[in-house]
């Protein structure tokens, strides 16, 4: 299946760049291009795509508020595209906005081309961009300079011990493969509590799963 990607960046050489090294890879095409976070919102409900490089900082609309258009209950396409922040900062509380909009990870810009391929395939199959010990780091590091109200949320009290068990391990950035060691079960089977986790609680991938963890409470960010 050929992955559909919608690049939206308000500099013309980046997009070119973008997309002439996205369209030269094997099953990804490159749909469309927008200037702005107002005709990235227009071109993503016409062109459906699969994915969104989406610039943090454009004119007219930048990419957190376009992102929580496209993502928001309104959005008129087929289905919901994969969001991917494109930035020129490492940390920033730009990224976790985006985050928390419902991006599913981020990608700096000097970032090397296999990279950017890379990101867009692990985008496109579903996962979130970052690794879990460099997406816990993420989050931790905004949710501890942060106010937050705690929150709570009646599906939390659908989940099992295990499966609160293993979202916590979600949230300290731990892989499958470590949460089965650390629990003493097969990895397939933290995959199944990994999936019921998020069906749950309605989330995307493990960013939005870390999120979640903190921002219930769950996980206490590090002083």
């Amino acid at each position: 299946m050929t992955i559909r990607v919608l690049i939206a960046d308000d500099q013309a050489m980046v997009r070119a760049g973008f997309a002439a090294l996205l369209d030269a890879q094997d099953g990804i095409s490159v749909a469309g291009q927008a200037a702005d976070g107002t005709e990235a919102v227009t071109l993503a409900a016409r062109l459906d795509p699969d994915v969104i490089l989406m610039d943090v900082r454009m004119p007219e609309l930048d990419g957190i508020a376009a992102t929580r258009r496209i993502l928001g209950p309104s959005y008129p396409a087929a289905h919901i595209p994969r969001i991917l922040m494109l930035t020129t900062f490492d940390i920033d509380d730009y990224v976790y906005d985006a985050i928390e909009a419902g991006a599913s990870g981020f990608l700096l810009k000097d970032a090397l081309p296999e990279d950017l391929v890379h990101a867009v395939r692990v985008i496109a199959s579903g996962d979130a961009l970052l690794a879990p010990s460099v997406t816990r780091r993420i989050i931790e590091h905004f949710s501890s300079r942060r106010p937050r109200a705690r929150r709570t949320d009646p599906a939390f009290a659908e989940l099992t011990e295990r499966e609160r068990e293993v979202l916590v391990l979600i949230a300290q950035g731990r892989s499958n493969t470590e949460i089965a060691a650390q629990l003493f079960i097969a990895e397939q089977t933290v995959k199944t509590h990994v999936g019921k986790v998020f069906a749950k609680l309605g989330l995307r991938d493990r960013v939005h799963a870390v999120i979640y963890a903190y921002d219930s409470g769950l996980v206490e960010p590090a002083s």
